[in-house]
C-alpha cells in the first residue's frame, strides 16, 4: 500500500473532521456558513498538520463549489491569471456556486502575486481561500487581508489524537487487519506536537516496523524506533520570534528555569547561537544595564566565545550567560535615559553646544570665545565643577533616572551631592 495513511484516512465530510471544533462543530463559527453554502473569503491560520487543506477540500464539496488549488511554492502571477479565468468559467458572480480558489501557504506569495488576487476577489469572481503558518498580519497585504476573514486553527490536543489513532486502527483498511493494543500514547503525542499528519506517520512508520501483526504501542517501543526527534522550532517563521521572546521576557523577568527552557528550545531547533549571543547581549545593557555592568561583560565574552567555538560546545557558553543574567538585578534606566534623550533631539532639533565646552583647535575658534571660562573637573575637589554642560534650552532637564538596586542607589546618592540643585536629584 503506497499511500500515506495520513492521506488513507484524510476525512471527506465534516463529520469525519475531528478537531476546531470551534470552527466546525455543532456551534462552530462556520458550520452554518458551510451548510448554507454563504462562505465569505477565508484565510486559515495555524501550524502544520492541523486540517487547513482538508477543512478546505471539505468547504468545497460541502458547499458544492468548484474547487481550485494552487500552491505559493511553485506558482506565479500567470498561474494565478490562468486559474482565476478557468473559476470564472465555471461559476456565477456572488451565488452558491462561486468558485473556490485554495491557496496552500499563502504567505509565500510575493506583493505582486498577491496583487493579482484583489480583483478577482473583490468581484466575487472567486472565494479565496488561503492557508498559512505565518501570521497573517505580518505575511499578507493589507488590501487582501481586509477582504478575508481570518481563522485561527489549533495544534490537535491529546484527545484529538488519541480519536485519531483508534480511527486509524479501526477504520484503516491495511492496519485494521493487525491487533493493534495502545498500551501507552504519550510519546507518540509528544513527539507529534499536535501536528496529526506526523503523528499517523510516525504511527504507521512503527506500526510496519514490527514483524509481527499482534503489535502493542508503548513509550518504549516509541522512543526505540524514534531516534531523531527534532523539535519544531522555524528559524525565519513567527515561532522563531515568539521563542526569543520568550527567552528574553524569561530572563528580565529573572526566571532562570523558564530562560534555559527557551534557550534549550532554540538550539534543539537549529538557531545560530550568534543569533542568541547578540541578543543577549542587547538584553544585558537594555534590561540589566548600571545594575551589573558586569553582565554587559559576560554577554559580551558570549558572543565572541560562540563566535570562535561554534556547536555543540556553544550551548553550555550560552546556558551560562543566560542564567547569570536571569539571577542578576534589572534595571531599565539606561535604556529609558537614551530615549527620552532622543525624543527631545527630535522635538528640539540641533541646539548650540555651550560655548565653554566646545572644542576650540585653533586660534579663531579660541578668539570667538570657544572653550572659554571652562572648568577642568580634575582641578576642584573631588573631581566636580558645577557648570553647564547642556543647550540653555533644555538645561536643568533630567534624563537619567536610576534605578532602584544597590549600585544605582549608591549613584543616585553621587549625582545628588553634585547636581541635587540643578536636576533635582
Amino acid at each position: 500500500m503506497n499511500e500515506p495513511l495520513a492521506e488513507r484516512l484524510r476525512p471527506k465530510t465534516l463529520n469525519d473532521y475531528i478537531s476546531q471544533a470551534h470552527l466546525i462543530g455543532p456551534n462552530g463559527t462556520l458550520t452554518n456558513q458551510i451548510k448554507q453554502g454563504l462562505i465569505p473569503s477565508l484565510i486559515f491560520w495555524g501550524p502544520p498538520g492541523i486540517g487547513k487543506t482538508t477543512l478546505a477540500h471539505i468547504i468545497a464539496t460541502e458547499s458544492n463549489r468548484p474547487f481550485y488549488t494552487l500552491s505559493a511554492i511553485n506558482s506565479g502571477v500567470k498561474d494565478i491569471r490562468d486559474v482565476i479565468d478557468k473559476a470564472k468559467q465555471s461559476g456565477g458572480l456572488f451565488t452558491t456556486k462561486n468558485p473556490i480558489l485554495f491557496i496552500d501557504e499563502i504567505h509565500r506569495f510575493s506583493k505582486s502575486q498577491q496583487d493579482s488576487l484583489l480583483q478577482a476577489v473583490e468581484k466575487g469572481w472567486v472565494t479565496l481561500i488561503g492557508a498559512t503558518t505565518e501570521n497573517p498580519s505580518f505575511e499578507v497585504i493589507p488590501a487582501l487581508l481586509s477582504r478575508c476573514q481570518v481563522y485561527i486553527l489549533n495544534a490537535f490536543n491529546k484527545t484529538d489524537l488519541e480519536a485519531l489513532l483508534k480511527r486509524a486502527i479501526e477504520k484503516d483498511t491495511y492496519l485494521s487487519q493487525k491487533k493493534i493494543i495502545l498500551q501507552e500514547t504519550e510519546a507518540l503525542i509528544r513527539i507529534s506536537g499536535g501536528d496529526a499528519r506526523k503523528l499517523l506517520n510516525i504511527f504507521e512508520l512503527i506500526v510496519n516496523s514490527q514483524e509481527t501483526d499482534n503489535i502493542i504501542i508503548t513509550n518504549e517501543l516509541v522512543t526505540q524506533r524514534i531516534q531523531n526527534n527534532t523539535a519544531r522550532y522555524d528559524k525565519t517563521g513567527e515561532q522563531h520570534y515568539d521563542i526569543i521572546s520568550a527567552l528574553i521576557k524569561s530572563i528580565r523577568g529573572s526566571d532562570p528555569n523558564a530562560a534555559v527552557y527557551y534557550l534549550a528550545r532554540m538550539i534543539e531547533g537549529g538557531e545560530d547561537v550568534k543569533f542568541i549571543a547578540r541578543r543577549l547581549l542587547i538584553l544585558s545593557s537594555e534590561d540589566i544595564g548600571n545594575a551589573n555592568p558586569t553582565a554587559l561583560v559576560i554577554a559580551n565574552n558570549t558572543f565572541q566565545a560562540v563566535s570562535t567555538i561554534g556547536n555543540p560546545e556553544s550551548r553550555i557558553i550560552l546556558s551560562q550567560c543566560v542564567t547569570y543574567l536571569a539571577c542578576s538585578p534589572k534595571s531599565d534606566a539606561a535604556y529609558k535615559a537614551i530615549g527620552k534623550a532622543q525624543q527631545i533631539v527630535r522635538d528640539t532639533g540641533d541646539l548650540s553646544v555651550p560655548l565653554s565646552i566646545r572644542n576650540a583647535p585653533t586660534k579663531l575658534m579660541k578668539e570667538i570665545g570657544y572653550g572659554e571660562n571652562y572648568q577642568y573637573a580634575h582641578n576642584y575637589e573631588n573631581n566636580f565643577a558645577n557648570q553647564e554642560f547642556l543647550p540653555k534650552e533644555i538645561s536643568n532637564t533630567r534624563f537619567y533616572e536610576p534605578g532602584n538596586n544597590s549600585r544605582e542607589n549608591a549613584q543616585r546618592e553621587f549625582l545628588k551631592e553634585r547636581w541635587k540643585e540643578k536636576y533635582g536629584y
